[in-house]
């Protein structure tokens, strides 16, 4: 038990609220405005600065809610030690951003996105969780869950793609790997729900612009995601840096009261993006800093992330009556709710256990984990003459690129502290996997993203030494991520020269393609022998991509986001409107919708992925050709794999309302399975069809299904639909 008010009568038995409503009447003013305050600590610990003093001294005075950036047990148990000294002696959360693993680094999340297996998704943030949590932290900031539908905004990388179905599925597995079945247990921690809202429509791309759109586009498009989240019990949002129509998403009472604090009854807490309280001031919404606080609490952020703007003003602003103290009640309420739940009042330092810390963060289960699902992440994109996979007593093998030995670049941008030493490079990853006679060649060729092709030459006559190159080509680490938009998504450098120069050897060539978004390698896509997109995959990359490309693991990855031919496309989205002149025949587009300098459709559709083997779609049936009120239909077809090697398919359920009283998108993902088959296996998948399915929001923002005509489509792809059903919705 916590010494001070804990021993005073303070009653185990009582409920959360009970004892949240208890200790809120002990809390001064100031002690309640101070839970609303978190703090970056890499300061705290390190050397004795002017910030560290006051941080400190805040600490001790009950005036901090939250620090960020402290981790380890020897770091949040000493701090958690200085909280502890304040007078009603609340502890602090600690928090940090833990993207896609901890210590065992796994694929970026669009990565895993395209894996579209939710278990796998569900494992790897479990596992991140659990070395967090083992480390003393309390709470990630993840998932990001803003659907991305412009790969030149970096932050794609950090985020399950373009569609709300996909992400909302997403969003939940993450949550659920995260927390766990519920808050407390000492394997797991709060997640977070960000970028609260529509941050991934950003204008033209660049990271922290205004967004501005329809109603009805931001609740069927951008909104699904955050409210799958809210459903499944995240424990937070974050709002986000942009504004929506206007208003800042910090300072927005429609997206933060109005939407999630009311209609959907949220009940946990709303933390600021770092600094974005301040940041009000330059958008020219606030005045200074004490009119960005007054805004920020009135429209719902409830926690004040580094921009001091609580700590300075919210007394004041209770004292001179401009902000009601219900209001900083409410959101000091949600703080000390969640502090409860993770047991914290309890056992302060329950979550900093030195050994624990070390068992979890030297459990070699973890590893196999992420080399688990990085092999899934990875997307066949061309095999047309079936050279994937390898045979591995291939006599002689040349990889030949600017990532073939690269370690830092496989890991991708966001984790919390880089360990090369625990990176395997493709280079080791295929040389673990070839035969004694093998021999396993290598030439860098060139940089990353310079204009030198002084090492040409070398590779060129590395390629000639070799029956087959594998080229390990993309971008490094820093160029996808948080304030890192492009507004050419073209592979850098004198990467596609080095391509050409490697192919007019006459060689077959393999694309091993790393990055953290789409890119548009035009000749490579039209000429490399095979590709397979590996993102970044982490710290198992290496042997990940060897198991693919040997075929010890056959890939079964599926794009998650659009990867246009070029950047004039952008935005592209698989879920298009059909406009009043669609284009019907690619040789007659005069007067239609289309460029007159490239095909309307992208290089790689949404949903695309190829497989070492073959899969056959048939004898689709419906069990009602229309259904009315609340009734459903099942929906059931057979799938075969017709091929010579076990696989995995991903198949997809797409549907169009085909006339309704809002336009609607030529198909939209409406259910997917992953679905297992030997050679020669057949399976009947099923899938139900109910009136919530063909439910959309109309121009009046409410959700219903309007009766009429749908296509019913199931596809390999977004754009390769198989089998096709007309069904009816009844009165």
């Amino acid at each position: 038990m916590l010494p001070g008010f804990c021993l005073r009568g303070y009653s185990q038995k009582k409920s959360i609220d009970q004892r949240v409503d208890s200790l809120m009447k002990l809390m001064t003013l100031e002690e309640k405005a101070g839970q609303l305050n978190q703090y970056s600590g890499k300061e705290v610990t390190g050397p004795v600065t002017g910030r560290q003093t006051y941080l400190l001294n805040d600490i001790k005075a009950g005036l901090v809610g939250s620090m960020l950036n402290v981790r380890g047990v020897k770091d949040t148990r000493e701090i958690q030690a200085a909280a502890l000294q304040s007078r009603l002696k609340i502890p602090l959360l600690f928090s940090l951003d833990v993207i896609h693993g901890y210590k065992t680094i796994f694929p970026i999340p669009l990565a895993e996105a395209a894996s579209w297996d939710l278990e796998a998704i569900r494992l790897s943030a479990h596992i991140a969780a659990k070395e967090a949590a083992a480390s003393g932290l309390h709470w990630t900031f993840a998932p990001m869950v803003d659907i991305g539908r412009d790969p030149r905004w970096g932050r794609v990388m950090e985020g399950a793609g373009e569609d709300p179905f996909l992400g909302s599925k997403i969003a939940v597995a993450r949550v659920k790997g995260f927390q766990g079945e519920e808050l407390g247990g000492t394997d797991a921690v709060m997640a977070c729900a960000k970028h609260f809202a529509a941050y991934g429509a950003a204008m033209a791309g660049r990271d922290y612009n205004a967004v501005d759109m329809s109603s009805q586009l931001l609740w069927e498009t951008y909104l699904p995601p955050f409210k799958a989240a809210a459903d499944a019990g995240v424990a937070t949002f974050m709002n986000s840096f942009n504004t929506l129509n206007g208003i800042p998403a910090t300072g927005n009472s429609y997206l933060q009261r109005d939407i999630l604090k009311d209609a959907w009854k949220y009940k946990g807490f709303v933390v600021s993006d770092w600094g974005s309280i301040g940041e009000m001031i330059p958008w020219g919404y606030a005045n200074d800093l004490n009119d960005a606080a007054l805004k920020a609490i009135n429209a719902g952020s409830d926690m004040d992330m580094e921009s001091e703007a609580y700590k300075k003003n919210l007394v004041q602003l209770v004292k001179e009556n401009k902000v009601d103290v219900k209001l900083i009640d409410d959101a000091v309420r949600r703080i000390l709710y969640k502090k409860f739940e993770l047991g914290l009042f309890d056992d302060p330092y329950r979550f900093s256990d030195y050994k624990r810390e070390q068992k979890v963060m030297n459990d070699p289960q973890s590893r196999l984990i992420a080399r688990d699902v990085a092999q899934r992440s990875v997307v066949l994109l061309k095999n047309p003459d079936n050279i994937l996979p390898l045979a591995k007593t291939t006599q002689t093998i040349a990889v030949i690129g600017p990532l073939g030995k690269s370690k830092r670049d496989l890991e991708g941008s966001w984790i919390p502290q880089s360990d090369t030493i625990l990176v395997t490079t493709l280079f080791d990853g295929l040389s673990r996997k070839i035969s004694k006679s093998s021999k396993l060649l290598y030439a860098k060729g060139c940089n990353i993203n310079d204009d030198k092709d002084s090492d040409f030459a070398e590779a060129v006559e590395t390629a000639k030494k070799a029956d087959i190159v594998i080229m390990a080509l993309g971008e490094s680490w820093d160029m996808s991520g948080e304030a890192k938009s492009r507004t050419d998504i073209h592979l850098p450098g004198k990467q596609e020269a080095l391509f050409e120069a490697i192919r007019a050897t006459g060689k077959p060539v393999v694309v091993v393609m790393m990055a953290g978004r789409p890119l548009i390698f035009d000749k490579i896509a039209d000429h490399a022998s095979a590709i397979l997109y590996a993102w970044w995959l982490g710290a198992e990359a290496g042997n990940a991509i060897a198991n693919v490309v040997f075929g010890d693991y056959n890939p079964s990855g599926k794009l998650p986001l659009t990867f246009p031919r070029s950047v004039g496309q952008i935005p592209l989205s698989y879920s298009y409107y059909n406009t009043g002149r669609p284009v019907k025949n690619l040789k007659d587009i005069k007067y239609k919708s289309a460029y007159i300098d490239s095909p309307n459709g992208p290089r790689y559709a949404f949903g695309f992925g190829l497989s070492y083997t073959s899969f056959d779609y048939s004898d689709l049936s419906l069990s009602k050709s229309s259904i009315k009120g609340n009734e459903s239909s099942d929906l059931s077809f057979t799938l075969k794999n017709t091929g010579k090697f076990a696989g995995e398919e991903v198949v997809q359920l797409y549907l169009q309302d085909v006339v309704s009283s809002v336009v609607r998108p030529v198909k939209e993902l409406k259910d997917f399975q992953k679905i297992a088959l030997k050679p020669g296996e057949s399976r009947t998948i099923r899938f139900t069809i109910d009136k919530e399915k063909l439910s959309f929001f109309n121009r009046s923002l409410q959700w219903g299904a309007e009766p009429g005509s749908f296509k019913l489509m199931i596809g390999a792809a977004s754009d390769d639909i198989r089998l096709e059903k007309t069904f009816e919705l009844g009165l």
